[in-house]
């Protein structure tokens, strides 16, 4: 199953394989068992630190007859130490160099926050703090238009088939459709039971632009980084809504939280090292649920949002 994007007409997989805490260590073989396993969207990023690692994985593949590089749908995300007009194109091109391909099947903004920028031969990728020893972030003030002229030029120049956005509220978007020359094809959000943003949703939706989610999961994705709302809040794989509505389809909580989001129209890109599990993942499509279990797992929402800026050390409050 797959999404017509609407600027391109490229399909999309709705069900792709998000790299974000992929171990560098491990990426290539994941990536390249992901493709034996079926999976033809890959989604990474410069802040993931394993781009090399995840396009080595892809060029085993190709090489070995598993796929083509036009059956495989590449996202990669932007940066926020590069919005400047001087970095946007150079650490695109940099970004691909890593892959190992010519071009992004698409390329997202990744937040809509500007930071210092940062040599990629000093420190790559940048992380969030400018100063890490003393743990301080510093910003640019590059507005989002000037970002995004950028990242048209790189669909002019062949770099990327599509251009896209992440983490962006509604008051953004409606302002960057403003002076887009080249609309965003896909918008990419935190979306699970727990937060599901059906006004943004809506918004996309009115706007021709795709929803991918990610942190379909919820707290799982963050209880490994220590967050301290994730370690208590229930898990919503363990949650007693869930689990007895994949009792019902004989299916697996994951299945049933994945389903949630495509039998939406919201393309999804899980992870996991294991073999069963990312097969699971994967063929999650093959069942319906039904409009009152759709509408009971929408109501878990309690507007909960774990990747918030607010957060960070310079606590940026780009959703107040």
């Amino acid at each position: 199953m797959s999404i017509t994007l609407k600027h391109s007409g490229l399909k999309m997989p709705l069900v792709g394989f998000g790299l974000w805490k992929v171990p560098a260590e491990t990426c290539a073989d994941t990536v390249y068992n992901a493709i034996k396993a079926g999976y033809r969207l890959f989604d990474g990023a410069q802040d993931y630190g394993n781009e090399k690692e995840a396009g080595e994985g892809v060029r085993r593949a190709i090489a070995d007859g598993l796929v083509k590089r036009e059956d495989l749908f590449i996202t990669s995300k932007l940066w926020n130490t590069y919005h400047s007009k001087d970095h946007v194109l150079d650490m695109t091109k940099n970004s691909l160099n890593d892959w190992g391909l010519d071009y992004f099947d698409l390329w997202l903004i990744h937040f809509p926050i500007s930071q210092k920028y940062i040599d990629p031969a000093v420190r790559y990728p940048p992380n969030l703090l400018y100063d890490v020893d003393a743990g301080t972030m510093e910003f640019d003030n590059v507005p989002i238009s000037e970002t995004w002229a950028e990242m048209e030029k790189a669909v002019e120049l062949g770099y990327t088939k599509n251009i896209g956005i992440s983490n962006f509220c509604g008051g953004l978007i409606i302002d960057l459709l403003r002076y887009a020359k080249v609309p965003p094809a896909v918008l990419q959000i935190e979306h699970h039971p727990y937060l599901t943003q059906p006004q943004l949703i809506a918004l996309a939706e009115q706007r021709g632009i795709a929803v991918t989610a990610y942190s379909s999961f919820g707290p799982q994705s963050f209880l490994e980084l220590g967050h301290p709302v994730a370690q208590n809040v229930g898990l919503l794989l363990e949650a007693d809504l869930i689990t007895s509505i994949a009792k019902a389809h004989d299916k697996t909580p994951a299945q049933v939280l994945l389903r949630w989001a495509t039998q939406r129209g919201v393309a999804v890109i899980p992870k996991s090292n294991k073999l069963e599990r990312l097969t699971e993942n994967l063929n999650h499509i093959d069942f319906e649920l039904t409009r009152e279990e759709l509408d009971k797992i929408s109501g878990l929402n309690i507007g909960l949002r774990f990747n918030d800026p607010a957060d960070w050390p310079g606590k940026i409050y780009i959703f107040a």
